[in-house]
């Protein structure tokens, strides 16, 4: 139960952090989209502005009647005002000369109309986009109030040498439309990539989290057996202790036995030279290059053997050379615990200022030992 709501609380966080990244993310990748297809068509209908304002003015220079050249306008423009730009020519009266709306040819522009402040004034495609999102006003260009646009003029340019002034307009219906699927489009996309994303990733985390929790498992079981194992190690250290206990005083009553190993060690306590019985010595041990040799009373002594001549002359059963530094008494061990990695560490009485460790490698050997 705890799992599933660990794994239910990772979908909702991660859920979350998409959904807050998406949405940052979808706003600026559609602002910058519109910008670029609104920098798009204000470029075209600056040119195309240009372009007629340029060619009307060539007209009239060549000499043709200004009203062959109105009607070949209006031919060229009508209906135009469906796509997302249109061309547009009224005076400086105010009055609609060619529109590509011809019933509006002939009326008089109103003030509230939608046209920039002066001749050749220039709005950027961020002034654009944040006048169709937020319709307020940018510029020269005025805001839509209540009201409904169906266009906007964001361009005009004078026709030379005369009284004519060519207007640049953008289809906002149209416009807005294309804006409103870009952002479908985005949505949809973006719906889909996160149902994957986090679909995938609260899979991956199901499993990383399996997989974790397989290793915590053999780990623990190996840990079990390890402390099974340490405890009957222990149980067998009880025995073996109860046994040498028994054992000693028969070996003393049988008077055929061959004895095993020296009874006694010759040590030193300063000037004094003190023989130690064996059944006394709780362990031995090397520190810097002195040998000490521990009574079960706590009582420290030196001598000049070796290590390697001292274990050589003891009782095989009752001492166990744990590593190099180390020889101790099987009376003396009190507990075994894991140390590292599958290595051993006794602990002995009196205690030792030397850690006991027995390697990885002779903890098999000391194990036998433990079951003589």
């Amino acid at each position: 139960m705890r799992k599933d709501k660990l794994y239910f609380f990772t979908f909702l966080a991660i859920s979350t952090i998409f959904i807050i990244i998406a949405g940052i993310a979808i706003r600026y990748f559609i602002q910058v989209s519109a910008n670029q297809m609104l920098e798009t068509q204000m470029e075209s209908s600056k040119r195309e502005a240009k372009e007629v304002a340029s060619l009307i003015a060539y007209q009239l220079a060549s000499g043709l009647p200004k009203d062959s050249i109105i009607n070949s306008v209006q031919q060229t423009i009508e209906n135009t005002n469906v796509e997302t730009g249109s061309i547009s020519m009224f005076d400086w009266s105010g009055t609609e000369i060619c529109n590509p709306d011809i019933k509006k040819v002939g009326q008089q522009v109103s003030p509230n109309e939608s046209f920039v402040s002066r001749v050749k004034d220039d709005i950027s495609s961020n002034d654009f986009y944040d006048l169709l999102m937020s319709k307020r006003q940018v510029g020269g260009i005025r805001d839509f109030g209540s009201g409904e646009r169906e266009s906007e003029i964001i361009y005009l340019y004078p026709v030379d040498n005369s009284d004519w002034i060519i207007a640049a307009h953008a289809n906002i219906t149209k416009i807005s439309s294309q804006i409103d699927s870009l952002r479908n489009k985005f949505y949809i996309i973006f719906t889909i990539m996160g149902f994957f994303i986090i679909l995938s990733s609260v899979i991956t985390v199901r499993l990383i989290g399996s997989a974790y929790e397989k290793r915590l498992e053999l780990k623990n079981q190996k840990l079990e057996n390890e402390v099974i194992n340490l405890a009957k190690l222990n149980s067998a250290l009880d025995e073996y202790q109860q046994k040498v206990i028994e054992e000693k005083p028969q070996a003393r009553i049988a008077p055929n036995q061959v004895e095993k190993g020296k009874k006694r060690i010759l040590t030193y306590l300063r000037n004094e030279l003190l023989p130690i019985p064996t059944e006394e010595i709780a362990y031995i041990f090397t520190e810097h290059t002195i040998t000490y040799v521990v009574n079960f009373n706590g009582k420290r002594t030196t001598t000049n053997n070796s290590l390697d001549e001292l274990f050589s002359s003891l009782d095989g059963s009752d001492f166990y050379r744990a590593n190099r530094q180390f020889i101790v008494a099987i009376s003396a061990i009190e507990k075994i615990i894991r140390y590292g990695n599958n290595q051993l560490k006794i602990l002995v009485n009196p205690n030792s200022e030397v850690d006991v460790i027995i390697s990885k490698n002779r903890a098999a050997e000391f194990k036998q030992w433990l079951n003589l």
